[in-house]
């Protein structure tokens, strides 16, 4: 069994101000996807200076999309009882499905502004995305979110105010899974020339089967528990249809013509 460790989630505390970790994790996925982008904007016929108004948009799709998505979803009574609380981001409290609308609703407007096909343009950002979100689930794993239900395995740990069991640290699952292993699997494919609406459809899937599979050894969110079946998560629900959406959008690609070019 191993100890949860004692991380501060307030980062840095200057009086009144604080810059809480879960927010820097967000700073890391942004800058990376900056980055990462820059390095390959010309091959979708991009500029630099494109990508800072791309991840403008992005962002301002994951934040409100995120935030919405968690009141909705996850955290509706809650928001009834303290309308001000969905502005306290830096509580925790966003959902990725969310924010995934958000983000591809903010590309289908820059698609249309650059004139780009909108498959083009999200094979470009689905690379850039995983970096941040394993980042997000570090900053769960700080914010002691997500605990993990009870386990015998070697890496079990205490969960902070739940007692001395050891528990599966799933925010860290996640943070492999759709961080590590997702950015590495996208950005491979798509440094190759494929077809357009591969690297989407790859997203979609992989996300979705790494979420479902995390979920059975994630604690159910307290206020919703299972809502089906007595193990159906709501994680599991919103999941599938991106799941069918991954085969579905795989399936379409193989009848577009190879893109080669990489990005």
């Amino acid at each position: 069994m191993l100890r949860y460790p004692v991380i501060d989630p307030v980062a840095i505390s200057l009086g009144p101000f604080q810059i809480h970790w879960y927010g820097l994790m967000y700073v890391v996925g942004f800058v990376a996807a900056w980055f990462l982008g820059r390095r390959r904007a010309e091959r979708i016929g991009l500029t630099r200076d494109d990508i800072g108004d791309l991840l403008f948009y992005a962002a301002i799709g994951v934040v409100v999309g995120g935030r919405l998505g968690y009141a909705l979803f996850y955290g509706l009574s809650q928001w009834l009882a303290d309308p001000l609380w969905i502005f306290r981001v830096w509580d925790g409290g966003m959902s990725f499905h969310g924010g995934l609308v958000g983000v591809l609703l903010a590309a289908l407007w820059f698609a249309r502004k650059k004139r780009l096909a909108f498959f083009t343009l999200t094979d470009f950002v689905a690379p850039l995305v995983p970096i941040g979100l394993g980042a997000g689930r570090i900053g769960n794993f700080i914010n002691h979110e997500l605990p993990g239900r009870l386990t015998g395995v070697p890496w079990g740990m205490p969960f902070p105010g739940m007692g001395p069991a050891p528990r599966h640290p799933s925010s860290l699952y996640e943070a492999l899974l759709e961080g590590a292993v997702l950015f590495t699997v996208l950005w491979w494919v798509s440094a190759i020339p494929r077809r357009r609406g591969l690297v989407s459809g790859l997203f979609l899937l992989l996300y979705g089967v790494f979420r479902f599979l995390v979920e059975f050894v994630r604690l159910p969110d307290p206020q919703l528990g299972f809502i089906a079946l007595g193990w159906v998560t709501m994680g599991m629900l919103l999941t599938l249809p991106m799941i069918a959406a991954g085969i579905a959008l795989i399936a379409w690609s193989r009848r577009q013509p190879v893109d080669a070019r990489r990005g």
